[in-house]
Order: structure tokens, then sequence, then C-alpha cells
């Protein structure tokens, strides 16, 4: 038995989350256990960096899993991409040591989260980005994503998945214009549940002029989940890439 690891992309329009969650809910693990078991002729299960929410997308997902294959690993990746839907599909597979966890031997994870900024929605942008139709002052935006870089408490946008700590480490937050979109850029040790489009609904308000810099600040600091502007929907987010020693 041999164990794998595996960089997946997905459009999680259609799937309630990464996670496996009841039968009839369909999620990206239980469409990748059971493309692999078809391979596999077996049980195969599937453990990934990140647990990306309903509606979140991704083109740099983590997973592991173990299997008997004895063909290569450019074979294992055409039989596995064969058997997955249209909006799943593996870029690379690799063989790991047989410890390797993706989760727990990440160091860091970067997101990206897109805003559609112009008066009219855009019927080719509505499910990989938000449409905020009032100009957004993207300076003032930078300006208060600033001050969440290094470590720092974040109960003010989210709830640990496990555990009861709410500290975490940013290395990189800052927004920047591409083509028609505003894209927030977030590389950390780690995340709370709906820690980023938390994030970017406050930074949001301070766009529209809703709230100060210093406002987010006060926010922020306060470590009170009440005091997040609304959260972002899931749409708009990418997971982009998970890095390991």
């Amino acid at each position: 038995m041999r164990r794998y690891r595996a960089t997946v992309a997905y459009d999680g329009t259609r799937y309630c989350g990464f996670q496996r969650q009841v039968s009839s809910q369909p999620t990206i693990q239980s469409e990748l256990e059971q493309a692999l078991g078809r391979v596999a002729g077996s049980e195969v299960l599937v453990t990934g960096a990140g647990r990306t929410d309903s509606g979140v997308h991704a083109r740099g997902q983590i997973i592991s899993f173990n299997l008997d294959w004895l063909h290569g690993e450019q074979a294992l990746l055409r039989a596995i991409n064969a058997n997955l839907p249209a909006d799943i599909a593996l870029h690379a597979v690799l063989e790991a040591p047989p410890d390797f966890h993706p989760r727990f031997d990440a160091r860091r994870r970067a997101y990206q989260y897109y805003i559609y900024n112009r008066p009219t929605r855009s019927p080719l942008h509505r499910l990989y980005s938000w449409h905020v139709h009032r100009p957004l002052d993207l300076q003032a935006m930078n300006a208060a994503a600033t001050h969440l870089t290094g470590v720092h408490d974040f109960a003010t946008f989210g709830q640990p998945p496990q555990g009861n700590s709410t500290v975490r480490e940013i290395f990189r937050a800052r927004w920047r214009g591409d083509g028609e979109c505003l894209v927030f850029e977030v590389e950390g040790n780690a995340f709370l549940y709906r820690m980023v489009r938390s994030i970017v609904g406050s930074l949001r308000a301070v766009g529209h002029g809703e709230w100060s810099v210093d406002d987010f600040v006060a926010a922020f600091m306060a470590t009170d989940r009440s005091r997040a502007a609304p959260t972002a929907p899931p749409h708009g987010l990418v997971l982009v890439s998970v890095y390991f020693d």
C-alpha cells in the first residue's frame, strides 16, 4: 500500500463544501472517494488540507490517500480524472512519505477572494465573484488590510474548526486590481471557520466608507464575533495553494 498526495482543483458551486457529510449531500471529498474507489475496486479514504465551505472553489487543494497501484503516477492521474465529474480535476499526483498528512503538515495556506466591482452584474462572473455595484476605495481597503499581518487573535472574524484558539499568523494580506475584478490575496499558517470571507465583508465596509480604517482596527481588536460586518458570500473565494516544508 502506497501513500499519495495530489493537487486538486474544483468548482464548488454545486457542492456542500469539501468535507464528506450525509450521503444525500454532494461534497468534494465524497466525489474523490467514489472516483478512487472505482479505480481501486475497494474503499479509499481521502484527507484534505482544508475544509472549504459550501460554494467555495479551489485551484490548489492538497489531498492524501493510500492505494495499491503499480502503473506509475501519470497513469494514476489519468485514471482518477477519468472517473471524476467535469467540475473536479486532479492536476498532479505524487508518491508521498507514509506519514504525510496534508492538514497537519501544511505550513501556509493561500486564498484569493474576487469582487466584481462594476455598476451592472456580469453573467460570466456570477459564479466566481461577489458583485459589488458601488465603487470601492482600494487604497482604504489596503490600509486596513495591513493591520491583519502578524500573529493576532482573529476571534472577530471566525470560529476555530477545532479546539478553542483563535490566534493565527497572517503573512500577507493585500488587495489588487485584476481586470474587471478586485482580488484580495491572503496567506496564513491556518484560518478560522469563515475567516477570509468575514475579513472581506468588513474590508468591503471600509471600501464603501461605512467604516474608517480605525473602525476596522477597533472591531478587529475587540475579538468579538458580533463586531464584524456581514460576511462575504462563498462563491468569490478560492483556495489557491497549500505550502509544505
